[in-house]
């Protein structure tokens, strides 16, 4: 698979054709990544450019485009989005409300900036001192995932995650609020896989967080 895996992000303004001039000034995220959440899933994709009125998404897959959509980064913030145009790997979309750009580049969300996490529903086996344990996958990054399950697990537990869907992955649970625990992997996905491997456990009930109408990051 191609890596492409994220660079430090760096925001730089794109130059324009004489022909583009006349439209708000964008962009470019360096391979900044991010989802669209919509009710029908979660999908990784990376910015390429953003403006005050919309965004190009580097994709990974077709998703469904004819949904509720938002375009969510690492620090929580949404934006509610719709899509424009899909060819090539690549989208654009129109935001529903103008949006503030440098407070979106300068990720002044409402949480703190950390992997982006894919929601998904996936029955696995993680298999601790030989013994094997029914866990449900909840949500997905690249780095580690949140299981839920009744079995009591410890702080700094090593696990392998078994799955037909997944790579074999070594990984330490880090965090814990039974049923639900969180697991930091030993092995590193890339981004392409994390995508490809995600769109196959999209949870079978309908989104309970949808898009809001208006974004974080709307204009006043």
């Amino acid at each position: 698979m191609q890596n492409l895996d994220p660079v430090p992000d760096t925001a730089i303004p794109q130059v324009s054709s004489p022909a583009d001039q006349r439209l708000k000034p964008r962009f470019a995220l360096l391979m900044r990544s991010a989802k669209l959440v919509s009710p029908a899933g979660e999908y990784l994709c990376i910015i390429r450019d953003i403006s005050e009125t919309g965004v190009k998404l580097r994709l990974f897959h077709e998703f469904p485009a004819d949904q509720p959509l938002a375009l969510e980064s690492g620090d929580g913030t949404r934006i509610a989005a719709e899509c424009v145009w899909q060819r090539n790997g690549e989208a654009g979309f129109r935001f529903i409300e103008p949006i503030d750009v440098m407070r979106f580049i300068a990720e002044a969300g409402p949480y703190p900036k950390r992997p982006v996490r894919l929601r998904v529903y996936h029955e696995a086996i993680v298999v601790s001192q030989g013994v094997e344990i029914p866990v449900i996958l909840r949500n997905l990054s690249r780095e580690g995932a949140r299981i839920d399950t009744d079995h009591r697990l410890a702080l700094s537990e090593k696990l392998r995650l078994v799955s037909p869907a997944l790579p074999e992955l070594n990984a330490t649970v880090c965090w814990r609020r039974q049923p639900a625990y969180g697991v930091v992997f030993r092995q590193v996905m890339t981004m392409e896989e994390l995508s490809l491997r995600s769109l196959a456990m999209q949870p079978p009930e309908p989104g309970q967080d949808l898009p809001p109408m208006r974004s974080s990051f709307s204009q006043e």
